[in-house]
């Protein structure tokens, strides 16, 4: 069996989230011909996925050895040596995966955060920050670490242990819709780039650690009409599609596009709407469309924009004589009385009523 075959049903693996078999099979691509640079950036991209940084590394520095103008083998390389703390060789490999590649927005996002790890060690080495971050007063000058005692022994790091999966996908006829199932993150806490053909995305969790999420996407997407989404409970990243295809699946395979139109109203045996999905699991996305609306609609708002919501709701709900009154009050009273009691105030002006502390001035023009 040639290399190209075996590559292509490793890349089938690999949408099949099927890492372990991905690597053996992209390993026996690599024994047939081992002068594929992709072969290299694809095992490399695979053991990523499988948190093996060091072999990723390996790869990669391989895969940039018999391609030097490879930018996806310049931001693999980047990416693990990122895993593996060494920020100086990440930040090489994306400059000059950015120097082939400018388009990929993903490139200054890593080398951003490359340069904030680097400039808070600088920071910590010459004593001016303490380790959660915060500068110290009359730091010494002298900031080599004091001696350890003679029954002290140098405490080992600890690996993190790996990340379980926490990221879902759908897809309508317009947009591809990912979730990261993630609880009670803030603005703050969230950073995705989105790029024709690829997402990247960190989100900080309650515990303290990165959640890093990378996905070579199988299409384009038009990067200026993508949505970031932040609930209580999830995140979601609302892509739109460059064009109105079906995605086989989420990730690319190294496959050439395929452009079929998508067919509305494709149902499986239960008759419910089935949409392709990178998980095994039969769902109803139906079911699924609604819980998530139903959940937007229960997500409660904070200070103005709850007050706001609430007398939109009155509004929306109130007959003619309500709205009446409501428009007819706010008018008057520049927006300082609102009514809706139209018998009480239909017949006559309604007065300004300025808040505690404040009085009304009528300036001329």
């Amino acid at each position: 069996m040639a290399g190209i075959e075996v590559f292509g049903q490793a890349n089938e693996a690999f949408v099949d989230e099927n890492y372990e078999k991905a690597v053996e099979l992209y390993t026996k691509a690599i024994e047939l011909d081992r002068e594929k640079s992709e072969y290299y950036t694809k095992r490399a991209q695979t053991y990523i996925k499988l948190e093996q940084y060091m072999d990723a590394v390996a790869d990669a520095t391989k895969a940039v050895e018999l391609d030097p103008n490879s930018s996806k083998a310049h931001l693999r390389k980047g990416v693990a040596s990122f895993h593996l703390d060494e920020f100086e060789s990440a930040r090489e490999a994306f400059v000059k995966g950015q120097e082939l590649d400018s388009d990929e927005a993903v490139f200054t996002r890593w080398i951003r955060k490359c340069d904030a790890v680097l400039n808070l060690e600088e920071k910590e080495e010459s004593g001016a920050v303490a380790e959660d971050g915060k500068p110290l007063v009359g730091a010494a000058a002298d900031s080599s670490p004091a001696p350890l005692a003679a029954n002290q022994s140098q405490p080992q790091a600890v690996a993190p242990p790996p990340a379980s999966k926490r990221h879902d996908w759908y897809q309508t006829e317009t947009h591809v819709i990912v979730t990261v199932m993630i609880k009670g993150l803030k603005k703050e806490d969230v950073q995705v780039t989105y790029d024709s053909t690829m997402l990247s995305a960190t989100f900080k969790q309650p515990s303290g650690t990165d959640y890093v999420l990378e996905l070579d996407l199988a299409h384009p997407v038009v990067t200026e009409q993508c949505v970031t989404k932040i609930l209580s409970t999830k995140v979601e990243m609302k892509m739109k599609k460059a064009e109105g295809i079906r995605w086989q699946s989420l990730e690319g395979d190294g496959k050439p596009y395929q452009y079929a139109q998508w067919t509305s109203g494709d149902q499986g045996a239960s008759g419910v709407a089935q949409y392709p999905s990178s998980s095994h699991v039969k769902r109803d996305w139906n079911k699924i469309a609604a819980d998530v609306n139903k959940e937007e609609k229960e997500e409660k708002d904070e200070g103005d924009a709850a007050l706001n919501q609430f007398f939109q709701q009155i509004y929306s709900d109130g007959n003619e004589e309500v709205r009446k009154a409501m428009n007819k009050s706010f008018v008057e009273s520049g927006g300082t009385v609102l009514s809706t009691n139209w018998k009480d105030i239909g017949g006559k002006k309604v007065e300004m009523k300025p808040p505690d502390g404040m009085e009304f001035k009528k300036w001329e023009i």
